[in-house]
């Protein structure tokens, strides 16, 4: 018995010499937990080399994982093991997780820089006063086409996705709420509809459109409008900007009878360890040279009134990415719209999908 209570205290004595071990390697790498910032992003959605810069400037360190649906962030935070500090969900994700009692109401004497926000961006109705979030990016849903193949006066509106022309040569982005949302645009109804007549008749609709569409998928769009593989596609503003770099025939169009506007922002979540780190990579990105050079980096809009200047012009100047107040006035910003309609989207959008085929 005394060797093998010797055995077990020398075992003891080595694993807990190895823990210490790992954790000098931690913070010799800058990974401790005191200053390891886990931030939680969609993929590609933030130019690299401000994370090395934040981490350069500051004694934080950030350690970076993704999701690729505000879907799956919930579930990963609701469910709970990893302690993110920071997310970025989109506007009706940020207003079901209020409901949920998942996020840190926000201490504004720790945030520098909120007068560079674009006070059109502030105060909006899935985060009224800020209490929990703060603009990141923001963008709209609207048509790309390619003028090899159609005329500019020829895709303005929804209804032109209809056009017999356009036969076996479209592309939907793969969601419910955008496909769905376009038919009710398009029959002038609102995309957050609770009205089941209106739903129905947008789902009729979009029935009928199905010989023009070609496929219905994610970000493989991007590639298959640069090659040309199609003639028009439904999109988000910042993949369009991407496409227009790459193909000079490519333009993209905002309907003016209403489309989605919508917006990403930084939350803290209620299982973060970290806040102050939390805080300080906000007041980091906050900075206009920075929210300038994102933006530049992702070819989404930035919310940041002031980094404005630090834009190329033909950016900053852009009506595609930067709609006149006239063109913002008719865009809606998606709702939670609880699990019941949301459910009834998803399956109308499910029926016309399977439909297609």
């Amino acid at each position: 018995m005394k060797k093998l209570g010797t055995l077990m205290a020398a075992i003891l004595i080595l694993c807990g010499g190895l823990y210490a071990y790992a954790k000098h390697l931690e913070k010799a790498q800058g990974f401790s937990g005191n200053n390891t910032i886990t931030l939680y992003n969609w993929g590609d959605y933030i130019d690299p080399s401000l994370i090395k810069k934040f981490e350069k400037e500051t004694n934080y360190k950030i350690s970076y994982e993704t999701f690729d649906s505000n879907e799956a962030m919930f579930t990963k935070i609701k469910q709970g093991g990893t302690a993110y500090d920071l997310t970025i969900p989109s506007e009706y994700m940020i207003q079901k997780m209020i409901k949920e009692k998942m996020l840190v109401p926000l201490d504004k004497s720790k945030i520098k820089g909120l007068n560079h926000i674009d006070p059109r961006f502030m105060d909006l109705a899935f985060d009224q006063k800020n209490t929990y979030s703060i603009p990141y990016f923001w963008g709209t849903l609207g048509i790309i086409y390619n003028d090899k193949y159609i005329k500019a006066s020829d895709m303005q509106h929804w209804n032109d996705l209809w056009r017999p022309e356009l036969k076996n040569n479209l592309m939907l982005i793969d969601g419910a709420r955008e496909v769905m949302g376009l038919s009710l645009n398009s029959l002038g109804y609102s995309l957050n509809s609770k009205n089941q007549t209106e739903l129905d008749k947008a789902a009729a609709k979009l029935s009928t459109l199905t010989p023009n569409v070609k496929a219905i998928v994610a970000d493989e769009i991007k590639m298959y409008m640069i090659q040309e593989e199609s003639a028009a596609a439904v999109t988000f503003s910042g993949e369009a900007s991407e496409m227009l770099d790459n193909n000079e025939h490519l333009h993209y169009v905002i309907p003016s009878e209403g489309s989605n506007l919508w917006f990403d922002n930084f939350v803290i979540p209620k299982t973060a360890k970290n806040k102050e780190g939390a805080y300080a990579f906000i007041n980091f990105m906050l900075e206009p040279k920075n929210a300038a050079q994102n933006a530049e980096y992702i070819g989404y809009s930035t919310p940041n009134k002031d980094a404005m200047k630090y834009l190329p012009k033909e950016i900053a100047n852009d009506k595609q990415f930067y709609p006149s107040d006239e063109t913002m006035s008719h865009l809606e910003v998606y709702q939670d719209l609880g699990a019941d309609y949301l459910a009834i989207y998803n399956d109308l959008f499910l029926e016309f999908k399977m439909y297609r085929r």
